[in-house]
């Protein structure tokens, strides 16, 4: 199998049977987790795989920024957040983080803070008995008429619809 290393990225080809050859990553790794692996909302294992960034692209943050701005968000994404102080994680200026971020991302910063905050909120939602306001203060949304038109917006149900139908589910 084919395999180039440019800087810290590795770029893998198919093999004849059509798999990448995880296992080649497993024994090049060391055993190390890979990204993807840590656990965070969005990684790989989560629910929303379309928060994973890519590494080393044209015009993105680099690795380091990558890293840094993501365990910044994970830790602070139910407060109030100014562009500035998401820029200065990554020694950016607003200007440049956003457009960084958002061709390492393949979203805005905003919409990256949105969806770390509905996925609290729906597990919050189905796990808890929290009132649906408790749960929009708890996420990071400035009341709970705000949570609601984010989450019919980006996830097409409102929050008693989510909790109904987690509730349902656990029922079955």
């Amino acid at each position: 199998m084919p395999v180039n290393f440019d800087q810290s990225r590795i770029v893998l080809q198919g093999n004849e049977d059509g798999r990448l050859g995880l296992d080649f990553i497993w024994d090049v790794s060391g055993g190390r987790k890979m990204p993807g692996d840590d656990g965070f909302p969005g990684s790989v294992s989560g629910t929303n795989s379309a928060r994973q960034p890519t590494l080393n692209a044209k015009g993105g943050l680099s690795v380091r920024s990558t890293r840094r701005v993501q365990e910044f968000l994970n830790e602070n994404f139910t407060r109030k957040l100014a562009l500035a102080e998401m820029a200065a994680v990554c020694g950016l200026s607003p200007y440049h983080f956003v457009r960084a971020f958002s061709r390492t991302f393949g979203m805005p910063p905003h919409q990256y803070v949105l969806d770390l905050r509905l996925d609290l909120a729906e597990k919050l939602l189905a796990d808890s008995r929290m009132t649906i306001a408790d749960i929009a203060h708890s996420s990071g949304f400035s009341s709970q008429s705000h949570f609601t038109t984010v989450m019919k917006k980006y996830r097409q149900v409102t929050p008693l619809q989510a909790r109904v139908g987690k509730l349902n589910a656990k029922v079955r």
